[in-house]
């Protein structure tokens, strides 16, 4: 049986008090089997990501289910005011996004596996930033949720939602408070990576592993939607674009 988490900061409290004043209002939650977020244990969660307001969104629903929501966020949050005091005292884990940056920056897969050893959760985005694909589809993924699950031996939890950019557009500045948002989410079952158990984790294995996870959550975001994702899909490097930043505003 999965051990309870341990720690529970208080820090969660006011930040969701914070977030439910704010947003609880313009936000109409959604949620098709919750029962799939396991109350206990450690695991990865891995959601879609195609709005800034995501992370917000998407802990809020995280926070509904029983779990403290913990993420792989992007260093450049930790530096601002106030935002960055909060993510640093409930835990969440900054990644830089630039090679220099990170190889003078602690490993994010270490936070992460000490948050496994208090039995937490985290929330890893797979495609490292807002996907790139024009109809908002999960785009080619990166491998830290799959090396974190694999390296540490927990589950993958895939996550779509969808109606979050009436909340706020892509790469938009504003909150739409009103009228009120309806989101949805689809919980899927843990993605099964038991091919991928004890082999050497090497790149190739992390690509099989991490496509494998994109496509779970790619098929939880079809049964949102009603239709079908790309046969092929979105691959920034393909398209030349670059793999941070605001894509429409780079040739």
């Amino acid at each position: 049986m999965a051990r309870k988490e341990t720690g529970r900061p208080t820090i969660f409290w006011p930040m969701a008090f914070i977030a439910f004043a704010v947003l609880g209002g313009s936000v109409k939650f959604r949620v098709a089997h919750p029962e799939r977020i396991p109350a206990r244990g450690a695991y990865v969660i891995a959601p879609n990501h195609y709005s800034e307001i995501d992370p917000v969104i998407v802990g809020m629903m995280v926070f509904r289910a029983g779990r403290n929501p913990r993420f792989l966020a992007k260093s450049s949050l930790f530096k601002i005011p106030v935002l960055g005091w909060f993510l640093r005292r409930s835990g969440q884990v900054p990644v830089e996004r630039t090679a220099a940056a990170a190889a003078k920056a602690a490993s994010p897969l270490s936070a992460a596996a000490e948050l496994v050893d208090k039995q937490g959760i985290v929330i890893v985005y797979p495609e490292g930033t807002l996907t790139r694909d024009p109809d908002m589809w999960p785009m080619r993924g990166k491998t830290g949720a799959a090396r974190i699950a694999l390296e540490q031996g927990i589950p993958v939890i895939p996550i779509a939602h969808w109606g979050t950019q009436a909340l706020m557009a892509r790469y938009g500045k504003k909150i739409n408070f009103f009228p009120r948002h309806p989101v949805d989410f689809a919980v899927g079952e843990a993605v099964d990576l038991s091919e991928f158990e004890g082999r050497p984790i090497d790149q190739p294995l992390l690509t099989a592993a991490t496509e494998k996870i994109m496509a779970a959550i790619t098929a939880q975001l079809e049964t949102l939607r009603g239709e079908k994702a790309p046969v092929r899909r979105w691959d920034p490097a393909e398209q030349g674009q670059s793999e941070t930043g605001r894509f429409h505003e780079r040739s």
